[in-house]
C-alpha cells in the first residue's frame, strides 16, 4: 500500500511528532518531578529516553520545515506532554507531605481517628491570635493526603490546615507503602 505525499506530510509526519512530544515532554515533567522528590537512580534512564525522542522529533520538524502544521503538532504535543506527566505524577502519588492542623476545637475524636488510621502525629498546645490552639504536624504518604484530609473535614471542619510537601522524613510513624506499589496503583487503579 502506497502512503501520498499529501497524506504522509499533512498527516502522519504531524502526528509522530505530536505523538513524539507528548512522550518526550511527558517524561521531561516526570524527571523533573522524580528530581526533586530524590529519585536519583530512574533520573538518568528518563532522561536519556527524553533526549532520544526529541531529537527524532527535532529532526522531522527540521525536515519538514514548509509544513505549518509540524509547527502545531510540535506545540500541541508539548502542552499535551506536560498535562499527561503532571496526571501521571498525581497518580503516582510519590513521596510525603507534612500537614499541619490548627484547631481551637475539642480535637480528641480527630486525633484517636488519625491514630486508629495509624498516621502519626505531634500536638503542640499554643496560643493563636484568638486564643489557645493545639497544632497537630502530621508526616503521611501523599497518597493518604485526602484520608487525613477527609477527618479533618468529618471531625473540625472549622480547623485551619496546609499541606506541604516533604523530600525526607526518618525515625516517626509512618503508615507508608513501598514506592514500588504506587507504580502498581497506576497500571491497576482499581485494585
Amino acid at each position: 500500500m502506497h502512503i501520498s505525499d499529501d497524506i504522509l506530510n499533512w498527516v502522519i509526519i504531524p502526528l509522530l511528532i505530536f505523538i513524539s512530544r507528548l512522550c518526550d515532554v511527558t517524561l521531561a515533567t516526570l524527571r523533573n518531578i522524580f528530581i526533586s522528590k530524590g529519585f536519583k537512580k530512574i533520573v538518568p534512564f528518563i532522561g536519556f529516553f527524553e533526549v532520544l525522542i526529541w531529537l527524532i522529533a527535532m529532526k522531522q520538524v527540521m525536515s519538514h520545515v514548509d509544513n505549518f502544521l509540524s509547527y502545531f503538532a510540535w506545540a500541541g504535543g508539548f502542552a499535551c506532554g506536560t498535562y499527561v506527566g503532571m496526571r501521571i505524577e498525581e497518580r503516582l502519588a510519590l513521596g510525603m507531605q507534612v500537614i499541619r492542623i490548627i484547631t481551637n476545637q475539642e480535637s480528641t475524636a480527630f486525633i484517636d481517628a488519625m491514630r486508629e488510621k495509624h498516621h502519626g502525629m505531634t500536638i503542640v498546645d499554643a496560643n493563636g491570635a484568638m486564643g489557645p490552639v493545639k497544632m497537630i504536624f502530621s508526616i503521611v504518604q501523599r497518597q493518604d493526603v485526602n484520608d487525613v484530609i477527609s477527618l479533618i473535614l468529618k471531625h473540625n471542619p472549622s480547623a485551619f490546615y496546609s499541606v506541604e510537601d516533604v523530600r525526607n522524613a526518618k525515625h516517626g510513624v509512618f503508615n507508608e507503602q513501598p514506592r514500588k506499589m504506587a507504580l502498581l496503583r497506576v497500571i491497576f487503579p482499581n485494585k
